[in-house]
């Protein structure tokens, strides 16, 4: 009876224990959390990862905006949950003394280009026992970057299936001349192949994930062709995964020649499209798109997933493509849309092709 007595004041001290706690445990990240609480998190500052996409980050005055935003308003709610679970593991990594960030260019290339800087590696370690990894592209809107919503939290479903995932941070904006961002693409995949051994990873069968504008820059380095993956001598692509890939795009195209590289006459990235780089040793493609995507609509929708679809099946490389009524643009892991759960199946088709 004493001893019954006893576990149970035991427990209501620890009960009153829990009570007493604050909303989050130090260290954890929450959806009604702050963008400033976020980035004043110990963890997260030293851990070096972009909480901010790289238009935000770099402008004073749009911090300052967005500083008192919580997680769930800046990401929305598509993707917040997600983002929160991808900083919590960014955490729980940094704090077991594991190195999150990392360059992809040498500080010798930084030194004589600052711009080189910016293109990191937030790395995610895996568990898996083959190494298989998977390298996260996410979009961008020439000023903006999909760094959380189309990174982080895409990583964070990556790894908790087991899966060893780095996200890319490229360069965007007045960076992109001499096809900078393809450029960082493939450096990141030469530094994770060189790397294998240190990251536990294979450099074989690994999976791009691309989204938007992103989508269109693995689609691009996963062609043979001679501005694809061979220029960089690196294996191919196991499977390429992409959500609303941008394909072409359209009137865009010669803004940014204008803008970025107007005394050039030489091949840029973004007069290119996937499909065109597309042939019959293209890797295997899972791709998704929204009937009611603004953003594929004003750059031509025929000329976005539905030609890239015919390409892959005219060249016959083994293709699942996915066409909601309700998934937007920008939606990452698509929670509360019809391309929710599209993680699962896509994970599936890289694991049946690569196995």
């Amino acid at each position: 009876m004493f001893g019954h007595l006893l576990k149970r004041g035991a427990a209501m001290l620890c009960f009153a224990a829990v009570l007493a706690l604050p909303a989050y445990a130090e260290g954890r990240i929450t959806t009604d959390m702050t963008m400033k609480e976020i980035r004043s998190d110990p963890a997260i500052a030293g851990s070096g990862v972009s909480t901010y996409c790289k238009g935000d980050a770099d402008s004073l005055a749009l911090r300052r905006l967005y500083e008192n935003k919580t997680l769930l308003d800046y990401v929305g709610e598509t993707t917040a949950q997600d983002s929160a679970d991808g900083l919590n593991i960014v955490i729980e990594n940094y704090e077991a003394g594991k190195q999150v960030t990392w360059q992809v260019y040498s500080p010798e290339e930084i030194a004589a280009d600052s711009s080189l800087g910016c293109v990191q590696l937030f790395w995610f370690p895996g568990t898996n026992a083959d190494g298989k990894y998977a390298l996260v592209v996410g979009g961008n809107a020439a000023m903006k970057s999909g760094d959380l919503n189309e990174g982080i939290a895409v990583a964070a479903k990556l790894n908790e299936m087991g899966y060893s995932v780095f996200v890319l941070r490229y360069r965007i904006l007045w960076d992109i001349s001499n096809n900078g961002p393809l450029q960082d693409l493939g450096r990141a995949v030469q530094f994770i192949t060189n790397h294998a051994q240190q990251f536990g990873v294979q450099p074989e069968n690994y999976a791009l994930v691309g989204f938007s504008s992103g989508g269109q820059l693995c689609g691009l380095f996963s062609s043979d062709k001679r501005y694809g993956y061979k220029a960089y001598d690196v294996p191919k692509p196991g499977a390429l995964l992409m959500g609303y890939p941008v394909n072409d795009f359209a009137e865009i195209k010669p803004v940014y020649h204008a803008v970025m590289d107007p005394a050039s006459c030489r091949w840029r990235y973004y007069w290119s499209d996937i499909s065109g780089g597309i042939t019959p040793d293209f890797p295997p493609t899972y791709f998704w798109y929204g009937k009611n995507d603004v953003t594929l609509k004003t750059l031509g929708y025929p000329f976005q997933g539905p030609a890239v679809r015919k390409a892959l099946e005219a060249n016959g490389v083994p293709c699942e493509v996915h066409v909601y009524e309700n998934a937007p643009h920008a939606i990452g892991t698509g929670n509360g849309t019809d391309a929710e759960g599209w993680m699962t199946d896509a994970v599936a088709f890289w694991e049946q092709h690569t196995s």
